[in-house]
C-alpha cells in the first residue's frame, strides 16, 4: 500500500498559511499607513454664537451681536507631495451679520491667514515649508489618531501658545460618541497695538501702544477616537486692550462667552469621521480577524487531508517471478 498527495490539500494548506501570514501584516504594517491625515483637505468649519464686539464706525463695543467664525483649510497637494508632509493653510475670519458675507475678507471684524504643517502619522507640527505661526503643542485642527483618555496641549492661535485641554468622559454628538476634552485660559497678554489713546482712558496721549490681551471663557472639544477629528467645538473668545502698564480692560474688542460649531458643521464631522473610522477599521480590525479565521480553518483542513492522504493498492511488478 502506499499514500498519495493530494494536490486540493496543498492549496488549502497554502492559502490558509498565507492568510495567517497576511492578517498579522495588515495590522502591523498597511493599517498605520493608511491612518494618515490627508494633503488634499478642502474643509470649512462655522461657528456661530452671540457676544459683544467693537464697532469702528461708533467707537463703541456693541452688545448682543451675532459672531460668526469661519475656518477654511486647504491642502497644498504640490507642498505636500515636495516634503512628504501634510501641509495646510488655513483662513480664520470673524464676522456680524454686517460683513456677511464680505466682498472683501479685511471688512472682516479679523482675519488671520496661516499655515500648518504637519506629520501625517503622528500629527506633531512640523516647521517647515513656510509654516507660519511656529505652532506648538500635540493637536490644532485635530488631534492625533488613537486619541487616549488623557490631557492635550492642544493649540490656540490667538494665544499664540497652548492650552492642556483635559479629559472629561464621552459625549455623542449626533448619535455618535467621542472623547469630550474642556480647558480655559486666563488673562494673557498677547501684543500691542497702536490706537487713540481715548480708546483706553488716556485722552490726551495722541495714539498710544495699548496692551491686547486675551482670554478664554471655555473651550471644549469632542473628538472622533479612532480618526482624531473634531466632532463639534466650542470656545469663549474675550479679546480687550488696556492703557499701557495698566491692570483693568479699558476697551472690549470681542467678548462671547459660547461660539460653537453649526450643526451642519457637526453633521460633515459625523460624517467624515465615520467614513475613515469604517476604511480603518476594516483595514485594521475587520480584514485581519476574518484572514486569520480563514486562514486557520483552511490550514487545519488541509493539514487533516495531507494526513489521511489516499490509500492506494499497489500494482504488481511485471518482472518479478512468478510463483
Amino acid at each position: 500500500m502506499r499514500r498519495s498527495v493530494s494536490p486540493f490539500s496543498l492549496v488549502l494548506l497554502g492559502l490558509g498559511t498565507f492568510l495567517l501570514v497576511l492578517a498579522p501584516l495588515l495590522v502591523q504594517y498597511v493599517q498605520p499607513r493608511a491612518a494618515v491625515n490627508p494633503t488634499d483637505i478642502d474643509t470649512t468649519a462655522v461657528y456661530t454664537g452671540r457676544g459683544s464686539v467693537f464697532d469702528l464706525e461708533k467707537v463703541e463695543t456693541v452688545p448682543d451681536q451675532r459672531i460668526t467664525v469661519t475656518q477654511r483649510v486647504r491642502g497644498d497637494v504640490r507642498e505636500s507631495e515636495r516634503s512628504g508632509k501634510a501641509v495646510w493653510d488655513v483662513i480664520t475670519s470673524v464676522d456680524t451679520d454686517r460683513t456677511l458675507p464680505a466682498a472683501d475678507p479685511h471688512d472682516a471684524l479679523s482675519f488671520t491667514p496661516h499655515r500648518w504643517v504637519l506629520d501625517r502619522r503622528t500629527t506633531a507640527p512640523v516647521h517647515c515649508c513656510g509654516a507660519k505661526p511656529r505652532i506648538q503643542g500635540e493637536a490644532y485642527l485635530k488631534f492625533p489618531f488613537d486619541v487616549r483618555k488623557r490631557a492635550y496641549r492642544w493649540w490656540d492661535n490667538t494665544l499664540g501658545d497652548t492650552v492642556v485641554l483635559r479629559y472629561r468622559g464621552t459625549e455623542k454628538v449626533l448619535g455618535h460618541t467621542g472623547y469630550r476634552f474642556t480647558g480655559s485660559v486666563p488673562p494673557t497678554r498677547t501684543g500691542t497695538r497702536l490706537v487713540p489713546g481715548r480708546l483706553v482712558g488716556l485722552p490726551g496721549g495722541g495714539q498710544v501702544a495699548a496692551e491686547e490681551w486675551y482670554a478664554n471663557h471655555g473651550v471644549e472639544l469632542i473628538v472622533d477616537q479612532r480618526t482624531g477629528r473634531v466632532l463639534y467645538a466650542q470656545t469663549g473668545p474675550r479679546q480687550t486692550l488696556r492703557a499701557p502698564g495698566g491692570t483693568e480692560d479699558r476697551a472690549v474688542l470681542l467678548d462671547a462667552e459660547k461660539i460653537a460649531f453649526t450643526e451642519e458643521t457637526q453633521r460633515a464631522a459625523v460624517e467624515q469621521a465615520k467614513d475613515d473610522g469604517d476604511r480603518l477599521r476594516l483595514l485594521g480590525e475587520t480584514v485581519p480577524l476574518g484572514a486569520a479565521v480563514a486562514g486557520g480553518l483552511l490550514a487545519a483542513a488541509g493539514v487533516v487531508l495531507l494526513a489521511r492522504g489516499r490509500k492506494v493498492t499497489a500494482r504488481p511488478d511485471p518482472l518479478a517471478p512468478s510463483a
